[in-house]
């Protein structure tokens, strides 16, 4: 297929028009990323999102990975010396995979099969004499076929019949049909492997478990095919027997003979053997890929969430990582994030040294003039968090109980051992946690995504396409906030568009050499900096305090001229512009559209200019738990506080203090009914939520957010 069918097929299947493809597509071919394209080049594509964008970029990666197979294809059936005009044209027409496999089928080498031996035996004309069923006497017409290798006619028609069987399982309206039945009503089946029940007993919803396929949610299909991969369940998906083979037999007996009784039968050996297994397998691969792409998106959605969470911003922070036994880790960090001080304190048992523990961080606030503590919500979370907040300090002090999930695996990285090389795991994860109350972003940029523990089934899902996945939703986030180009660390420039890894550390190293950078020009400097990274990065840099105020702004150097002619016009500086609100509003920015900048970046400009790099994320509220510490003290009918802490496709889990989250199904987040519980309530949310069950032999914990005083 043409590069300009590629645009029109995507252009259609998106509802765009063909030139918003073909330019986002030439953009992303002359190394454009998506975040640029997204803000710095609205005209080109018509303002598509970030959304749009991914899609174009992964429905062409699919089209060129087909021209890929297409051109193997081709290569294998005319060296075969099959092919024809009309088979050719058919192959270039193809527009999915399975239509070009389809194609592709009965030209494919195959092994050794029942198929091809009796064809070796020279079977396969009398295979199309019973075939087109117009033979009377096909017992007569085998014996025209025996030789030193078919015995007699049985054998000489159970081996035409073997080929007949291959034909009907490669004909293509035949797997089309058998297709459309499988994707309407196929049923999922799940049995436990006999002898496996007391060891899958986690597995036993499914012990003896059937629905339709197409209502199967991703959550359960996957949780069966572990089951199946751990050696508990036997899976399959199959429609009713009697409808495919009708539909087969409608296809294939074409008359009423003895030839036609052999097709027939010949049909169900067809299908038993060759056609549902094959079909089968693919609708296997096809609900695990619907599957994996779901619960990807729902991992997506909520790292992006997580990524997003509202920072404290620059604050002296105090941050313990809580425990018992091995006592509490206490780091104090400037309102860079750098570690000041740390030291242990033991409050709680056995050693129980709770006034000496007061004591040091009263000292520890008042040194470090202290203005927020943030708590691990790890072990003696809750126990920490109430000592802190019985502790009477001479000035207001922000407690907050923090997610600590990936901080364990941070600490034991080698991004923390070069951070911090003279401390050990206990240091650098209270030194995270801190660091994640002040800016999540930063900190969690150096944490893999898959350990922050906001997903589901994560480990069962294709990993490249989850890693990949997850890759862009951090790059679109860390873009969207801006990063300051003097204080960032290596690890959060790397997801800045066009740099990457080794411009990330050539920045650093020229910081370090040099001093902070005075404007974004001067990123032309460092090494390896060309003008097209320097045209991808730029716009997401910040530099507080420099000469330009515009650097301090998500307006890009090459837009720079637009707003010194809009103040030159007015006769003031741009730190007018930025300033005054009164101004902006005397310019007509439809003076000013050029052939490169039109109206949506003017727009832009100018909100930037009321808000110049203006932090997109919410402000961070304070939260308090109800008083209630373990699962033992949690009863039915209470109503408390909790922090949403993941979200799925079947529900949300919900953090009320006691270690152990709680689920609210799906059933339960409102009266109405829920498609997508994201679209109900955000990570990190705070709600109410009324438990209406409690299992302390499975741990669980069941909530629900319905019938609750504040909605009657």
């Amino acid at each position: 297929m043409s590069v300009d069918k590629h645009f029109e097929f995507i252009a259609n299947k998106l509802g765009l028009k063909v030139w918003q493809v073909e330019n986002t597509i030439r953009l992303m071919d002359d190394g454009a990323t998506i975040p640029f394209i997204s803000r710095y080049r609205k005209e080109s594509t018509g303002s598509l999102d970030e959304v749009t964008l991914l899609t174009i970029k992964d429905e062409y990666a699919r089209l060129k990975e087909l021209d890929k197979r297409r051109e193997a294809i081709i290569r294998s059936i005319e060296e075969q010396g099959k092919m024809t005009p009309e088979l050719r044209q058919r192959i270039d027409d193809a527009l999915t995979l399975t239509e070009l496999e389809d194609i592709y089928l009965p030209y494919r080498p195959k092994r050794r099969t029942r198929a091809t031996i009796a064809r070796e035996k020279g079977l396969e004309p009398l295979a199309r004499l019973i075939y087109e069923q117009t033979e009377k006497d096909p017992v007569a017409k085998a014996a025209e076929f025996l030789n030193e290798q078919v015995a007699n006619a049985d054998e000489a028609i159970s081996g035409a019949c073997d080929i007949i069987a291959e034909w009907i399982s490669e004909d293509e309206e035949a797997r089309k049909q058998i297709r459309e039945l499988f994707e309407k009503e196929a049923i999922i089946y799940s049995n436990v492997i006999k002898g496996k029940e007391t060891e899958g007993i986690k597995y036993s919803d499914y012990f003896d478990w059937s629905e339709p396929l197409r209502k199967c949610p991703s959550h359960r299909y996957l949780a069966m095919r572990r089951g199946e991969n751990e050696g508990y369940l036997r899976l399959s998906i199959l429609p009713d027997d009697e409808k495919a083979l009708r539909i087969l037999e409608n296809l294939f007996v074409k008359n009423n003979n003895k030839c036609s009784l052999l097709v027939r039968d010949t049909i169900r050996d067809s299908w038993k053997r060759l056609l549902a297994p094959s079909i089968e397998n693919e609708f296997r691969n096809i609900s695990k890929e619907r599957a994996d792409d779901e619960a990807i998106k729902v991992f997506a959605d909520n790292l992006r969430q997580l990524l997003l969470a509202p920072p404290l911003g620059e604050k002296n922070v105090l941050a313990i990582d809580p425990g018992y036994r091995t006592g509490c880790k206490i780091v104090c960090l400037d309102r860079q994030g750098n570690l000041l001080h740390n030291e242990t304190i033991f409050p709680h048992p056995p050693q129980n040294q709770k006034a000496l523990s007061i004591k040091k961080i009263v000292n520890l606030v008042n040194s470090y003039k202290i203005e927020a503590i943030a708590i691990g919500n790890g072990t003696a979370s809750r126990e920490t968090e109430e000592l802190i907040r019985w502790i009477k300090f001479d000035r207001d002090i922000q407690v907050f109980v923090v997610n600590e999930a990936g901080a364990s695996v941070y600490s034991a990285s080698k991004t923390a051992r070069e951070e911090f090389p003279e401390y050990d795991v206990t240091v650098r994860g209270a030194v995270s946690i801190g660091r994640r109350l002040m800016d999540p972003l930063a900190e969690l940029v150096k944490i893999e995504p898959k350990s922050i523990g906001v997903g589901q089934y994560q480990h069962d899902v294709d990993q490249t396409k989850l890693q990949n996945a997850l890759d862009d939703v951090v790059v679109s986030c860390v873009n969207a906030v801006g990063v300051e180009l003097n204080t960032a660390s290596p690890h959060l420039l790397t997801y800045v568009s066009g740099l990457g890894p080794q411009l990330a550390k050539n920045i650093v190293e020229y910081r370090t050499k040099n001093g902070p950078f005075r404007s974004r020009m001067e990123l032309l400097n460092v090494r390896r900096m060309g003008e097209k990274a320097f045209e991808q990065c730029a716009g997401f840099l910040r530099i507080r305090g420099a000469e330009n105020p515009l650097d301090a702004s998500a307006v890009h150097p090459e837009s720079y001229h637009i707003v010194e002619k809009m103040a030159a016009d007015l006769g003031v500086k741009v730190a007018d512009l930025m300033s005054s609100e009164e101004l902006r509003k005397k310019i007509r920015i439809e003076d000013y559209v050029t052939d490169k900048a039109g109206l949506p970046t003017l727009m832009d400009i100018m909100e930037e200019l009321a808000r110049p790099g203006r932090d997109p994320r919410p402000r961070i509220k304070e939260f308090r738990f109800a008083d209630i510490h373990s699962i033992e003290d949690v009863k039915e009918g209470m109503i408390v506080p909790g922090i949403v802490t993941n979200i799925t496709k079947f529900g949300v889990f919900v953090d009320i203090g006691v270690k152990q989250d709680g689920l609210v199904h799906i059933s339960n987040l409102t009266k109405g009914f829920v498609k997508d519980p994201s679209q109900v309530v955000k990570l990190h949310q705070h709600v109410m939520v009324k438990v209406i069950g409690v299992d302390l032999d499975r741990n669980r914990i069941q909530l629900s957010m319905k019938d609750l005083p504040a909605e009657r």
